[in-house]
């Protein structure tokens, strides 16, 4: 067999195509329209083919699509070479993910999951992706424990305005007021 061929790449392969699908269907039609039989008429495989890829079904899918968001954030989250301002990069980076990114927010974020945040079995995605919140609030002189409480308080903050923005419930005219006053406040 050659390493295309072989079962576990043939599972890694049929396992990439059925989070891919889950995505699609959750960007058009929203997270409801997302069950394993749908997945399955997407991308043309049987039933028994997603749970022998995700045996917990939806739920293990959408797990995978969680980390996948997490790997995408933090991807972008990420100081680029050159950034004079970590903080004003995450503020900005983070509300436009969220924005450009609604499905794949809500299911890193609104989804039930058995995955455990802030704790030591985290998985790594997720802990990377906050690195930049500790970044930032390091920035601005915060150190230890403080410095993660402040790292957590702006996650928060973004998550909310992230959160009401996409629900309509924010003025889209005052967004770059909205982003100096939470750098300003992180300062």
């Amino acid at each position: 067999m050659t390493p295309s061929t072989s079962p576990r790449a043939d599972i890694a392969d049929r396992s990439r195509a059925i989070v891919d699908a889950a995505r699609r269907v959750a960007e058009t039609e929203g997270w409801p329209a997302v069950t394993v039989r749908r997945l399955a008429e997407e991308i043309g495989f049987s039933q028994p083919i997603l749970y022998r890829c995700f045996p917990a079904g939806r739920d293990e899918i959408v797990e995978q699509v969680m980390i996948d968001g997490f790997l995408e954030m933090g991807a972008v989250l990420a100081e680029p070479a050159g950034e004079a301002d970590p903080l004003a990069h995450v503020v900005q980076a983070y509300l436009a993910f969220a924005h450009e990114h609604p499905a794949l927010y809500d299911a890193m974020f609104e989804a039930r999951t058995r995955i455990v945040f802030a704790a030591e079995e985290t998985p790594a995605p997720l802990r990377d992706a906050f690195a930049p919140f500790l970044r930032a609030a390091s920035a601005s002189g915060a150190e230890g424990a403080d410095a993660v409480v402040r790292a957590e308080l702006l996650w928060s903050l973004l998550h909310g305005v992230a959160r009401l923005a996409a629900s309509g419930r924010l003025d889209p005219a005052l967004e770059a007021a909205r982003r100096d006053a939470i750098i300003a406040l992180f300062r």
